[in-house]
């Protein structure tokens, strides 16, 4: 192991060698002993490793795909942080009508740091890889090309089904859910998710903060379809 998780490794965790670990390449997860430590002032750190054995670690049968509007970042990456530890293999920040633009402008910047952060909690909740993060992308352009088997749009109109009505005749392997800004879907968004064949649901008469509707819908979802 080499780089910036060799330097916290050493210089943050303080690892030794004797020490175990569990490491995962994105296909298996390993249970993992330290053999080595190297810090250097200059040049690349480096911590060697020897596999003792593998470790189970199972990925949910539903693949998921969070499409979410951007919201001020601190609440946008505690949604990414608990969506990648609730199963999530895909992720797209959306530019909606209502989204602040200040947040739009600033997302290129931030994309690492995202990328940090649902590396992080993948590897807390022993996720094999962490979810794939797109780059922002307007809404219509979101929805073209999906082919998940089951599409969800988040509502808060009054005439929105609940979601567990949506859900229970659905049998699917894939999914898709929307989750719109503060202030909610224009008319003309709800159009496009309609022709883009997303089904509009809704969580109940509350009206809920973004990260707490991506916690209840993944939640949701995964006890529906997730066999």
């Amino acid at each position: 192991m080499r780089g910036d998780t060799a330097e916290h490794l050493g210089r943050v965790l303080r690892a030794e060698p004797g020490q175990l670990y569990e490491l995962s390449d994105g296909e298996r997860v390993w249970l993992a002993r330290v053999e080595r430590v190297g810090l250097l002032k200059r040049g690349d750190n480096r911590v060697e490793f020897s596999l003792l054995e593998p470790i189970e670690a199972r990925e949910p049968a539903l693949h998921l795909h969070l499409l979410i509007a951007l919201v001020k970042f601190d609440r946008f990456e505690w949604c990414l942080e608990k969506a990648t530890e609730l199963g999530v293999n895909e992720i797209t920040p959306l530019i909606a009508a209502r989204t602040d633009k200040v947040l739009v402008a600033a997302a290129t910047k931030r994309h690492a740091r995202w990328e940090r952060i649902v590396l992080e909690s993948a590897q807390q909740s022993r996720r094999l890889r962490p979810p794939r993060i797109a780059a922002a992308v307007a809404l219509d352009k979101a929805y073209q090309g999906s082919r998940a088997e089951c599409k969800i749009l988040l509502s808060e109109r009054s005439d929105a089904p609940p979601i567990h009505d949506v859900l229970r005749d659905v049998n699917a392997t894939s999914a898709e859910i929307s989750i719109g800004p503060e202030g909610g879907w224009t008319d003309s968004e709800l159009a496009a998710a309609r022709a883009a064949r997303f089904m509009e649901a809704s969580l109940g008469e509350m009206i809920l903060r973004t990260e707490t509707a991506v916690l209840a819908s993944l939640a949701i979802l995964h006890f529906a379809l997730d066999a």
